[in-house]
């Protein structure tokens, strides 16, 4: 479970911004639905979606950009080789910031303990590297790295609760890589559960980014998986009676292809098209007299083509209990077909492992306390030194059954583009 991310001088982000999923204590309401029990005693309830608004060029996006990087720093930073800057990047607009670290912290639930970890790095070093976990409820400090620049040394802690061949695993840790990164390599078992849950837990879309369309398509594989995905789609009111997908072989000449190609890039096109293929998918409809006609995906309409694109992905979120970070959420789709990929995740009959969805979106009818709690909406725009804040719906004390979407739109939360005449 996800619990809180922290970000510090990332792009766009120079001052601390915190994005919290815990339930405010204060509010009432929707805590059958929109909330989750933590099962860690003392740990308020969290909550199983938030919401992003605010304008373009906000910092949305950077935010979640923050996220992927941490996410793809663990898993990867072991592989890189000595001396290879990191591809990281500090606010800019500050001289202060640019030689300074960015730094990256995350408060998880994995296995049923509670885990704070992260990292502070520039593009040639990691400065710091902490993790605390919380196994018996009090706090352990099972590693801490520190560099100090005056001697250019590296100053590492490790508590007495971790365990395991330390000496070999901080030895073979370079100074552009994560200890928890290289240690994993090093058959380390007990950071296996911090490694895994972002491994397995997390997955982020950014704009630009397409939904893996195959994955559906391998869901559709199987007539279970099948079922599956048609059972979601008609569940939004896209009514579809089959799903036909044929794989299509390619016969397709070397001549066809440009001159430019080298030879043997052109061979592997060959190759690889007729190997692979093109999948043909068409949705199978009922006409009048109830006989099925096929129509194919290109056919549909936007939102039909994207929600099929969404349906594999978002049910195996759903179904492993994963984290989902969407960025830009309602593109191509429906009001209502996005307030129906919302509530799949505060339906517990749909949300059985406690899966959790985080997205922004510029679609301000869901704006509404029907749908989410004031905890759950959040708002990012730009200071007057062009860097991101993020705050919560919660620090305006909005009074229960306000019409959020009504006084966002004229400027109470603040969070909208600066909108100025265009003079001839």
């Amino acid at each position: 479970m996800f619990i809180e991310f922290n970000v510090t001088n990332f792009r766009s982000i120079k001052e601390t911004l915190t994005l919290s999923m815990a339930a405010s204590k204060y509010y009432r309401g929707l805590e059958e639905t929109n909330c989750l029990e933590s099962g860690i005693a003392g740990l308020p309830k969290l909550l199983r979606s938030g919401v992003i608004l605010g304008p373009n060029a906000g910092g949305k996006s950077n935010l979640f950009k923050g996220i992927q990087f941490m996410q793809n720093f663990v898993l990867t930073s072991h592989s890189l080789q000595e001396g290879k800057k990191i591809n990281v990047a500090p606010f800019a607009l500050a001289v202060d910031t640019r030689e300074a670290p960015c730094e990256f912290e995350m408060f998880f639930i994995q296995d049923q303990v509670r885990y704070q970890y992260g990292f502070a790095l520039n593009t040639f070093r990691v400065e710091r590297e902490w993790l605390l976990a919380y196994p018996e409820g009090k706090a352990q400090r099972w590693f801490e790295r520190s560099y100090d620049k005056k001697t250019d040394q590296e100053n590492w802690y490790f508590g007495s609760k971790f365990t395991g061949r330390k000496q070999l695993w901080q030895e073979a840790t370079r100074k552009n890589a994560l200890f928890l990164s290289t240690a994993i390599q090093l058959n380390n078992e007990q950071l296996k559960p911090v490694f895994n849950w972002y491994q397995q837990k997390i997955s982020v879309v950014l704009p630009g980014e397409t939904i893996n369309l195959q994955f559906t398509i391998d869901k559709c594989g199987s007539d279970e998986g099948k079922n599956r995905i048609m059972e979601f789609m008609n569940s939004a009111d896209i009514s579809i009676h089959g799903i036909d997908i044929e794989l299509k072989k390619i016969p397709i000449s070397p001549e066809i292809l440009p001159s430019t190609i080298p030879p043997e890039v052109k061979e592997k096109m060959v190759r690889d098209l007729h190997e692979k293929g093109v999948h043909l998918i068409r949705f199978q409809h009922r006409d009048n007299n109830n006989q099925p006609v096929l129509f194919h995906i290109s056919e549909e309409s936007g939102g039909t083509q994207k929600l099929f694109a969404f349906s594999g992905p978002w049910l195996d979120v759903l179904e492993k209990g994963r984290i989902l970070f969407v960025d830009e959420l309602g593109t191509s789709l429906h009001p209502l077909l996005m307030r129906f990929l919302i509530e799949n995740f505060h339906n517990e009959k749909t949300n059985k492992n406690n899966a959790q969805l985080v997205f922004t979106t510029h679609d301000t009818s869901i704006l509404d306390t029907d749908l989410f709690r004031r905890d759950q909406i959040w708002f990012v725009e730009k200071d007057l030194k062009n860097a991101t804040k993020l705050y919560p719906l919660s620090d305006f004390n909005p009074r229960k059954g306000e019409a959020i979407e009504k006084w966002y739109l004229k400027g109470r939360y603040g969070a909208l583009p600066v909108i100025k005449d265009l003079r001839a």
